[in-house]
Formats: C-alpha cells, structure tokens, sequence
C-alpha cells in the first residue's frame, strides 16, 4: 500500500503542479470541474438516492447556470466578479457550519444523519464554493499577471500539505488531547498547532519566493491560520460523512490513495477559505 501511495503521488504531483500552471484558463477551469464532479459523484455515495445518476443532474445544472452567468470575456481575461463572489460567501458561511457539526458529533446529529436531503445539500455546499474557489483564485488579475493566481493556488495547496505534514509529525510527539475522538481519533490540537506552525513558514517561505503581497504580516498570519483550520475541519467533515455511510475510502481511481474526495477533502474547506480572505479582507 506504501509503495501504491508513493507511486501515485509520483505521477499525480508534477500533473497537479503543471495543469496549475500550463493549462490555459479555459482548460483549468474545465479541468477542475470534471474534478469537481468526479467528487460529487463519490458523494452521492453518502446519500440514500434510488440513481446515483440523476443526484448528478443538480450539480452539473448548477455548473452550467454559473458558467452561462459569465461575462462574455471572462474565460479569456479571467474576468470573474459577482455574482460568483456569492459562492465564496456560501462556502465561508458552510464551513463555520460543518465545524459545529464535526465537534457536536454525534451528540447533535439526529436532525441531519437521517436527512438524505441535508448531507445532499452539505455535498453541493461543499463542492460548488470548492469549484469557483479554486477558479476564482486562477483568475486574479489574469490579463496583467497570468500567472499571479496559478501561484496563489499552488500556495494553498503547499501550505495545506505542509499543515498536514506538521500535524502528523507533532501530533505523533506531542498529542494527548483529542480534537474530535467520535470523528477521527488520531487528530490532536497539538497536530492542530503543529500543523499550524509549519503552514505558517511554509506560506511566508512560498509568498517570498512567489512574489505574492499581503497587506501586512498580520493579515498573512490570520489567512494562513483560518485557512489551516479550515482545511482540517474540510477533512475531519467528509471522514463524519464516511463513518455515518459506513464507507472506508470515497473511491477507487488513486491506487493507494482512495477516491477524489479522500485527496481534495482538506481543500475543499482551504480553497474557498482563502479566497474569501484573500479577495474580500486583504
């Protein structure tokens, strides 16, 4: 299984890195939706539906709703603006939302486990805002700087597997107390500040490097820190998904590695997260 892991994270890291950079805006952004509902097919998994194939007519509406919505030079410029902004609010306002899930589990999860509705309704809240986060980072300032938002989501994506990294290696030193034991038992808030630390430096080191400014130090800190939370609790809300459907891995197309959603579940909280931050507070 380690040697699967590794090799497939051989492969899929140089294509994630080059699709960021190399794929021209309107391929990126189809790329990322074919990602987007490879995830919400494996979702449908969690949710008690007679066609796995018609709980996919939503989603796919909804995509096509927001792409018609588009201004007319948007794929070419990168010209997104309201009312796609909206999303990122909706993914901002999920995500406080799904903390208090994951922390109240289960003792305040009656009126939602049995709700094929809800959890339907938490996979759509949980892969549209992921979508045009994502996207809407690619496209900051594109006619100028083309290539300003394929770092600014290659940052998150590096400070999200620093977080990860950190985690496990001060969670497996220093853990005692347990973030949310019913959900994932291995997580720690001593991971949590572990993790934290290392996606800080990592961060300022790639903001450097890359040439991307913030306001100040103190803003960088806060959208780092909310975005590493974020990004856990991104993690922690599909493994509740997981442990109430009774299902181990969301899929099988990453040998070693599980489903889409068991790859982007931290960053579909860390994406729209920071693109909230990033292009509405600083």
């Amino acid at each position: 299984m380690l040697k699967q892991r590794i090799l497939t994270a051989l492969v899929l890291a140089p294509l994630v890195v080059a699709g960021i950079f190399l794929l021209p805006f309107s391929g990126f952004m189809l790329a990322i939706a074919g990602i987007t509902l490879v995830g919400f097919w494996e979702w449908t998994q969690f949710v008690n539906t007679r066609s796995r194939l018609l709980a996919m007519v939503p989603p796919v509406l909804v995509l096509l709703a927001s792409f018609l919505a588009l201004p007319a030079d948007a794929i070419e410029l990168g010209n997104l603006q309201f009312p796609h902004h909206i999303m990122l609010a909706a993914g901002g306002a999920w995500w406080l939302f799904a903390c208090l899930l994951v922390v109240t589990y289960p003792n305040q999860s009656g009126f939602w486990v049995g709700s094929t509705t809800l959890r339907y309704l938490f996979g759509l809240l949980t892969l549209i805002p992921f979508f045009w986060g994502v996207v809407m980072l690619r496209a900051v300032n594109y006619a100028e700087a083309p290539y300003l938002g394929a770092k600014l989501v290659m940052l998150v994506c590096l400070l999200v597997w620093a977080a990860d990294s950190g985690a496990y290696f001060a969670g497996k030193r220093f853990g005692r107390h347990k973030m949310a034991p019913r959900v994932s038992p291995n997580k720690t808030l001593e991971g949590l500040a572990g993790g934290v630390v290392l996606a800080v430096v990592v961060a300022w080191a790639t903001a450097e490097l890359f040439g991307i400014t913030f306001n100040n130090s103190g803003a960088l800190l806060v959208t780092v820190v909310l975005t590493v939370i974020a990004s856990v609790f991104g993690d922690l809300a599909e493994s509740m998904l997981k442990r109430v459907s009774g299902i181990k891995d969301s899929g099988q197309i990453l040998p070693g590695h599980g489903g889409i959603l068991d790859r982007i579940d931290s960053l579909t909280a860390a994406l729209p997260v920071f693109a909230l931050l990033y292009l509405w507070l600083i």
